[in-house]
């Protein structure tokens, strides 16, 4: 299983009530229905209150290495990059952990 951790901060000035963070977030959520290979799907909004915390977290896993080397093109993947890259900046962790 390869794992794809994404940790996501809102560009200053941004809060989640501007209207492209809900519009995001629907294109980010269809993904699970639009990529092959993805076998685990979580995310969230973070619940503290620390300054060095990110605003949201994505948890991702895909069955093969060829499954997450393919998601990085897919033009839905693409899609959402281009709408984040507007309101967040980010940073990712790819790794291969055992299947559980």
């Amino acid at each position: 299983m390869f794992v794809h951790l994404v940790l996501i901060r809102l560009k200053t000035g941004i809060t989640r009530a501007d209207p492209r963070v809900p519009a995001w977030e629907a294109k980010f959520a269809a993904l699970k229905h639009e990529c092959a290979g993805i076998v685990r799907f979580e995310c969230g909004w973070n619940v503290t209150d620390r300054p060095i915390a990110y605003d949201f977290g994505i948890d991702m896993a895909f069955a093969t290495h060829a499954d997450l080397v393919a998601y990085g093109p897919h033009p839905a993947h693409q899609e959402v990059v281009a709408l984040l890259r507007e309101i967040a900046e980010w940073v990712i962790c790819d790794y291969e952990a055992p299947d559980a």
